[in-house]
C-alpha cells in the first residue's frame, strides 16, 4: 500500500534529483520510486511533469533568492553588515542546485527566463547594498557584478572548498577589498 504525499514532498524530491543529476533526472517514475509511492500520488498534485518542473523553478526562486534576501533583511544592520550576513548564508551552499539550474537554463527557455529573473533580482539587491555603503550607482552595480560573477563562478567550478574556508576568505579578504573606497 502506498502512502499519500503532499505536493511539497514531491517538490523537495524533485529539487534533490535536480541538484544531484540535472533536469533530465526529474522523472515521475524515478521520484515515485525514491519516495516509495505510486505514480498516482504524483498525479493527485500535478497535471504532468511540466507542471512539476514549473513548481521546481518557483521553489528555487523562492528558496535561493527571496528567502535569502528576507533572512538578510530580518537580521538587519547597515549595508555592510547585511552584505556580511549574505556572504555567510551563501557560503553554506554547496552550489549543486545552482549549477543544475544553470545547466537546465542553457537548454530550456522557461528555465532560462526564471534564471534571468533571479540574476536580475540578486544583482539589484547587491547593488542596493553597495549603494547603501555610499557608492555611486554605476560603481555599486560594478561591485555587485563582481561579487555575483565570482560567486556564480565558484559554484559553477564546484571548487570543493568547505564553506568555512569560503566564508573566511570572503569576509577576511574579499569583503574588505570590495567596500574600500578608491
Amino acid at each position: 500500500m502506498s502512502r499519500r504525499l503532499g505536493k511539497q514532498e514531491w517538490i523537495n524530491a524533485g529539487l534533490v534529483a535536480l541538484a544531484a543529476h540535472g533536469a533530465d533526472a526529474v522523472r515521475v517514475e524515478r521520484l515515485a520510486e525514491t519516495l516509495h509511492v505510486t505514480k498516482g500520488s504524483f498525479y493527485w498534485h500535478f497535471k504532468d511533469r511540466n507542471e512539476l518542473l514549473q513548481a521546481l523553478l518557483e521553489a528555487w526562486q523562492s528558496r535561493a533568492t527571496r528567502a535569502i534576501i528576507d533572512a538578510v533583511e530580518t537580521r538587519g544592520g547597515d549595508a555592510r553588515a547585511r552584505l556580511t550576513t549574505l556572504f555567510t548564508i551563501v557560503a553554506e551552499s554547496d552550489g549543486r542546485l545552482e549549477r543544475s539550474m544553470r545547466g537546465w537554463a542553457a537548454l530550456d527557455e522557461t528555465a532560462r527566463s526564471a534564471l534571468e529573473a533571479v540574476d536580475r533580482r540578486r544583482l539589484d539587491y547587491l547593488a542596493a547594498l553597495f549603494s547603501g555603503m555610499g557608492f555611486r550607482p554605476g560603481e555599486a552595480l560594478a561591485r555587485a557584478r563582481l561579487v555575483y560573477h565570482a560567486l556564480i563562478g565558484q559554484f559553477m567550478m564546484g571548487d570543493g572548498v568547505a564553506h568555512e574556508g569560503r566564508l573566511a576568505e570572503s569576509l577576511d579578504i574579499v569583503l574588505p577589498m570590495l567596500v574600500r573606497k578608491t
